[in-house]
């Protein structure tokens, strides 16, 4: 490392994965536009939220939450082109309100411009 890594590092931060917690927020958010499946949510995010960035384990963590809260279901899809089917998600409708409301918390988080800066 070299001093002027630290200060690249505060010029162009990495990218920040997001936790579970937030990882559960930004799936409701993608999935109140519509049905959905792993890959297409890590694509999402990567393209609309450059900042962000997603991990499998922690996409699947968090959408195996969302099965067991009842809050999403998931189906297989056939896809032509594809081999194997492709395991797609969907907001159960009874929970529209809760996944508009922490939806809404992703779409205020990921709003913020800058992250805090540290102040040394």
């Amino acid at each position: 490392m070299k001093m002027e890594d630290i200060y690249q590092f505060f010029k162009e931060p990495p990218p920040f994965y997001l936790n579970k917690e937030l990882a559960v927020c930004y799936v409701l958010s993608i999935l109140l536009r519509g049905d959905s499946y792993g890959t297409e949510l890590i694509n999402l995010l990567e393209s609309e939220y450059p900042l962000y960035r997603l991990s499998d384990t922690v996409l699947y963590s968090a959408l195996k939450f969302l099965e067991d809260q009842d809050m999403v279901t998931g189906y297989w899809k056939k896809v032509e082109g594809r081999g194997r089917p492709r395991r797609m998600y969907q907001i159960r409708s009874e929970m529209m309100d809760q996944a508009n409301d922490l939806a809404r918390l992703w779409q205020e988080y990921a709003s913020i411009k800058e992250r805090p800066m540290v102040r040394l």
